[in-house]
């Protein structure tokens, strides 16, 4: 976890973010019932079909302020809430998620990915840092619902309501690592350095040259690693020794104990992520038990996918024993469909497809998509930067049809949004020519390959400063200064808006694509791209030899050109923009783009 700063806000602060985000009162939360056509139906849906909104239940939509905070005294160091800062809970909750349903499904999307929603240590420090577990990463009871963000019943009235609408949710889970609550004895007062296995060997206690411990284990029959001492010394201060549910996992035996990572090398994997005590994956008691709380979620909600938080900093072995369970506990839920894909923060797709070749992952965040998509929209790029990204396709484990499962996005609640990136991209750039760049960015992401996923509050023109924290603002009225201060990309509109001019633009571009299977389905075909912003077109082509051609100018000035097609293509009809009725010729046809705009003709038959 990174470092954000406290904030203090002040009353004219206050009045403005009220002004900015006025909100409509929300709906009652009412019970639904299921239909089971449309459960069959949301369930045989492949995960290319999806549009997915990804959101932190806490800066989404306070439908229950009894809980915000979650049971503790009111305190802001016990309770964590304090909506003037960054890095505390704010009161949203699993019931606004519930009562706001709609205004998420009129954007287009069809899945809900939450961040975590199990209970957490409501507030730590690490160093110089003290914040509350508002992202929900802080996990200590890993079988119940945040009472911050409700209880039982309001998750299942959550997937219920959300079943009921055609729509699937997706969690977010943690298997890397738990709340930091061991400690270690020799360095009670500061984080603690990382200690490598060579140095401080299994069997020995504290460095090659201690007092032989755990005698005949071989790092593979975990029934011989009886110490946890071999490093450090840790322990579980007085008061926290059954404060994580399952209780296996209160028992430091079960964990790596080597101290802080630096995210390199070895310590990427048996490091405490930021001093969050780093799960021993490689113990089959953990793998097991990560199995059974994980299929429990699955029997208990019939959740529709999980995305897997710090997937890299697990072993592969790990992932090969759990991922295919939870296929499997889902397909026997009557899940086909159940969508996993794991975090793994690089732009580099080739340590990105690594996870689906080795660690057993269908897909991962498509994180080479994100930079690439931003830079090309912002005009940092040409255009020949997405033609690249894509022809690595093949390097993921089954080449294209995996890439057509990779959830695609432009930017997230650890890094920044994309109207930041493109903010710092193009300072010189007037509000109006903002606003079209963000749109086309949007563009690329729903109409190439992948699972298009939107960010909450992207729709509204949120921005940012970038980074954790500026970029995690409230969808309701914010008593945040940095977050009531700011001006939304497209201007100021009441909270929920449905006219905000990027809701509507991405409304729009969900409308087509849920329109036109091949956008969805359809085998990508990259036909033209340049080393300078300007064109980039690319056709989906479906399998009754249908053709779906896709346009982009990310330049300032008006393009025409000829682009390549297939030879049967003679015929054209405009789904979006002005496309010519007829070819130009054979394989060849005549496209005009306005500056920064995008246009989609699609073939007719002959």
């Amino acid at each position: 976890m990174t470092l954000a700063r406290h904030w203090k806000t002040p009353a004219r602060a206050m009045i403005a973010a009220a002004a900015l985000f006025a909100s409509t009162s929300p709906l009652p939360v009412q019970a639904q019932t299921v239909a089971p056509d449309v459960l069959t139906a949301l369930r045989q849906r492949p995960p290319q079909d999806e549009v997915i909104y990804f959101l932190l239940p806490d800066r989404f939509a306070n439908g229950d302020p009894s809980n915000d905070h979650g049971g503790y005294a009111p305190e802001r160091l016990k309770s964590g809430f304090d909506p003037s800062d960054t890095d505390f809970y704010h009161g949203g909750d699993l019931a606004g998620v519930t009562q706001r349903l709609d205004y998420i499904q009129g954007l287009g999307a069809t899945a809900v990915w939450l961040a975590p929603i199990f209970k957490n240590k409501p507030v730590q420090s690490h160093g110089n840092y003290t914040g509350a577990a508002h992202h929900g990463y802080w996990i200590t009871d890993f079988t119940a619902v945040d009472p911050h963000f409700g209880d039982e019943a309001a998750m299942r009235a959550l997937v219920d309501a959300a079943h009921a609408r055609g729509m699937k949710v997706y969690l977010d889970i943690v298997a890397n690592h738990t709340a930091d609550v061991i400690r270690y004895r020799e360095c009670p007062d500061r984080p603690c350095e990382y200690r490598s296995r060579a140095d401080y060997p299994y069997t020995r206690r504290g460095g090659v040259d201690g007092a032989a411990i755990n005698a005949g284990f071989d790092g593979r029959d975990f029934s011989r690693l009886t110490r946890p001492d071999y490093a450090y010394t840790p322990y579980v201060p007085a008061g926290e020794e059954n404060a994580k549910v399952p209780a296996w996992l209160n028992d430091p035996i079960h964990y790596h104990n080597r101290g802080d990572s630096t995210f390199a090398g070895e310590s990427s994997l048996d490091g405490d992520f930021a001093g969050l005590d780093d799960l021993l994956t490689e113990d089959p008691v953990v793998i097991q038990g990560m199995i059974d709380i994980f299929g429990g979620w699955i029997d208990k909600y019939g959740i529709d996918g999980y995305r897997i938080d710090t997937a890299r900093h697990v072993n592969p072995e790990f992932w090969q024993a759990f991922i295919p369970a939870m296929l499997e506990r889902a397909r026997a839920k009557g899940i086909p469909n159940f969508h996993i894909f794991g975090e793994v923060y690089d732009h580099d797709p080739a340590v990105t497809a690594r996870f689906t070749r080795v660690d057993a992952y269908p897909a991962v965040l498509d994180f080479p998509f994100q930079k690439t998509a931003v830079d090309v929209a912002s005009g940092k790029t040409g255009t020949d930067a997405l033609a690249k990204l894509f022809a690595a396709d093949a390097v993921y484990a089954k080449g294209a049809d995996t890439a057509a499962i990779l959830p695609t996005f432009l930017g997230n609640h650890d890094m920044g949004r994309v109207g930041f990136f493109v903010n710092q991209a193009k300072p010189e750039a007037d509000e109006a020519e903002i606003l079209a760049r963000v749109k086309l960015a949007h563009a690329l992401m729903m109409f190439s390959r992948g699972v298009p996923t939107l960010y909450y509050g992207d729709e509204q023109g949120f921005a940012g400063a970038g980074g954790y924290g500026n970029s995690r603002q409230d969808m309701f009225a914010s008593q945040t200064a940095v977050y009531a201060a700011e001006q939304p990309i497209g201007g100021r509109q009441r909270a929920y808006s449905t006219e905000a001019p990027l809701y509507t633009a991405i409304a729009e571009m969900a409308r087509i694509r849920a329109a036109e299977p091949a956008l969805r389905h359809g085998r990508q075909v990259v036909r033209a791209a340049g080393d300078t912003p300007g064109l980039f077109a690319m056709s989906r082509l479906d399998e009754a030899g249908g053709e779906t051609l896709v346009l982009f100018n990310t330049s300032t000035t008006a393009v025409t050109a000829q682009v390549e097609v297939e030879p049967a293509s003679q015929r054209w009809q405009a789904v979006r923009g002005d496309c010519a009725a007829e070819a130009s010729a054979p394989a060849s046809y005549a496209v005009r783009l306005a500056p920064l705009d995008y246009l989609i003709c699609k073939s007719t038959p002959q």
